[in-house]
């Protein structure tokens, strides 16, 4: 059947343009076939929905309201013929993690929507976790209108033009539609941003109440696109050369692998044994040495581990591959201080300089690194690279030893509890070891938790964990779950969190039944704020207002939820792993109630 022509212009309606690209297969479909190369007319943000489709985007994650209506009423007519889909939330905060997380876990880049003012502030601030770990996606925020009548309800109070623009400029990317024509431009600095080939990133589209509605002539073929960004390396071999000769003239060789290493896991093995070099992982880069390979050598910096931080006082030759060098591994420059040659692979130019003394190899860390590799003879036939890698087992196997203790200490007790409870370390230990058995995801939500879990956790491959450590967002990690409901194909996971982190978003529980989530949160109940405890101990000798004295039935409090499993995890090994199989078997959404000494 000969479709008919595309349904422009007032005289037809969202429904009827959705229907017809149904037909029509979809709108790539469509754009593939010539149909729609002439010039049509709609409102602003209906082509919004459809430049947003173009790149990929169906899925829209919401809380509607003043200044997100019309957007709604779109999405709904859209929905309705199958071509988007819309989950409504309970809290900002919440709806941005799970929409970081279905980025970044899944790979499904979707849009976040809230109203004007209050909303957009939550969802800007919750977005700080996608900023500071790299993760694209697109947030749409309701404005006030570009034709200055003055203060407007919810919005910034202040006699200014374009506030909203200008606060979300300085959170990232961002672009106010002030005018319908403004829609191509708007677009596609977004895609370069969320779809960045080395640091993507949130984009903020503000909407202006007056411009959603008015009309946009333009060619639905010439929306933009999902940019496609081809892998660069050094296009000579020079550099490369020489880096390979300093490694090969050395000794203690370390390699230094931040979250940039995720993508390049294989190549970056090869260059590690190839190199006879000891590694030293970022909390963000688990798994990207085996864990159990004998030269990895964990976790370095500041939360570092006892072999970590051994490798970085005695390297004397440092490759760093795709790490930014944050504050709790080396941004200050000096962490390494035998060191006096870097070799430095990472597609930013500017990163990629972060130390004196550098051979910077610009481009894809896992192209660059594995010509790298290549070029060397093999490092661990050097008498004294294997000195250097026999020294680091034995540093390896002091901290496995100190790990093995903590980890088994029989409960304790406690003051607060009033009676013997199991440490939070056993608590990760094991139930890392329940995920690993499951395949399921770990997630780690902020504070002592999350410092623990990334020196306990011992993954095999990169992104078996996410620890949200761009930012430590408490409630990161439980609000992730919800994006296994969103995604297409969502996989069972474990929100590793505290107490303190579990209140900040314990809307989780309904929304996660609402969207038919399958996971389980396991909230480590120590009933104060651990970590900044032990940080105020260390630093001042004493710990001042991180606890309270309110007691909570956190097992109540979810079994309250209709839907949710709620279980105590009890004081010994056994009671955790059974309720933590109890929990995996309930199809829905689990909550498991630990308490921590």
């Amino acid at each position: 059947m000969t479709l008919p022509t595309f349904p422009d212009g007032p005289a037809h309606t969202a429904a009827d343009r959705a229907a017809w690209i149904t037909a029509a297969g979809g709108l790539n479909a469509a754009i593939d076939a010539d149909r729609l190369s002439t010039p049509v007319t709609m409102p602003l943000v209906e082509a919004l929905v459809l430049g947003l489709m173009r790149q990929g985007v169906t899925k829209y994650l919401a809380i509607f309201g003043h200044g997100s209506t019309a957007l709604a009423d779109v999405l709904a007519a859209y929905e309705a013929e199958g071509l988007v889909r819309c989950w409504q939330f309970r809290n900002e905060v919440e709806m941005a993690h799970a929409g970081t997380a279905l980025s970044w876990v899944y790979g499904e880049v979707g849009a976040v929507v809230t109203s004007i003012g209050p909303g957009a502030f939550q969802a800007m601030a919750a977005s700080l976790a996608a900023a500071s770990n790299g993760v694209g996606l697109y947030h749409l925020y309701g404005d006030e209108t570009t034709q200055g009548e003055g203060y407007n309800m919810q919005q910034v109070p202040k006699p200014a033009q374009g506030v909203f623009a200008q606060i979300t400029s300085l959170m990232g990317s961002a672009y106010t539609l002030h005018t319908p024509g403004a829609l191509r431009d708007g677009l596609r600095k977004g895609a370069t941003c969320v779809f960045h080939p080395w640091r993507p990133g949130p984009f903020y589209m503000n909407l202006p109440l007056n411009t959603q509605p008015a009309p946009v002539t333009l060619r639905l073929d010439a929306l933009p696109d999902r940019p496609v960004f081809p892998a660069l390396a050094p296009a000579h071999d020079h550099p490369l050369r020489t880096a390979a000769d300093t490694i090969e003239s050395c000794a203690k060789v370390a390699i230094k692998l931040g979250g940039g290493s995720r993508m390049a896991a294989q190549s970056a093995r090869q260059l590690a044994e190839a190199a006879g070099a000891l590694v030293v992982t970022s909390p963000g880069a688990s798994g990207v040495m085996p864990a159990d390979h004998p030269q990895t050598m964990c976790v370095g910096g500041s939360k570092g581990s006892i072999s970590g931080n051994w490798v970085m006082d005695e390297a004397e030759l440092l490759i760093v591959i795709g790490s930014r060098a944050v504050c709790q591994a080396d941004c200050s420059g000096i962490g390494w201080p035998k060191v006096r040659q870097v070799i430095n692979i990472n597609a930013d130019p500017i990163d990629v300089q972060h130390y004196n003394n550098t051979i910077a190899l610009t481009g894809d860390a896992s192209i660059v690194a594995g010509r790298l590799a290549a070029m060397l003879s093999g490092g661990r036939t050097d008498p004294a690279k294997a000195e250097w890698l026999k020294a680091g087992r034995a540093k390896r196997a002091e901290w496995d030893g100190f790990l093995a203790r903590q980890t088994s200490s029989p409960p304790l007790y406690d003051t607060v509890w009033q009676r013997p409870v199991m440490t939070q370390p056993r608590v990760i230990r094991h139930a890392a070891e329940f995920c690993r058995q499951h395949g399921a995801l770990k997630f780690f939500d902020a504070g002592d938790v999350q410092a623990n879990g990334f020196q306990i956790v011992e993954d095999q491959a990169p992104f078996e964990t996410f620890t949200e450590t761009g930012a430590s967002y408490m409630g990161f990690a439980v609000s992730a779950l919800l994006a296994a409901g969103i995604a297409d194909k969502g996989r069972y996971g474990v929100a590793f969190t505290g107490d303190g982190s579990f209140m900040m978003n314990p809307q989780v529980l309904i929304d996660g039944v609402e969207h038919g989530v399958h996971g389980t949160i396991l909230l480590l109940d120590n009933r104060r704020m651990a970590a900044i405890s032990h940080l105020q101990h260390a630093q001042y000798g004493r710990d001042f207002r991180t606890n309270d004295g309110v007691a909570v039935d956190y097992v109540r409090l979810a079994g309250a939820i209709s839907g949710v499993r709620a279980l105590s995890g009890g004081e010994d090994e056994a009671s955790l792993m059974a309720a933590l199989e109890e929990a995996r078997s309930w199809p829905g959404l689990s909550l498991v109630h630990v308490p921590v000494y």
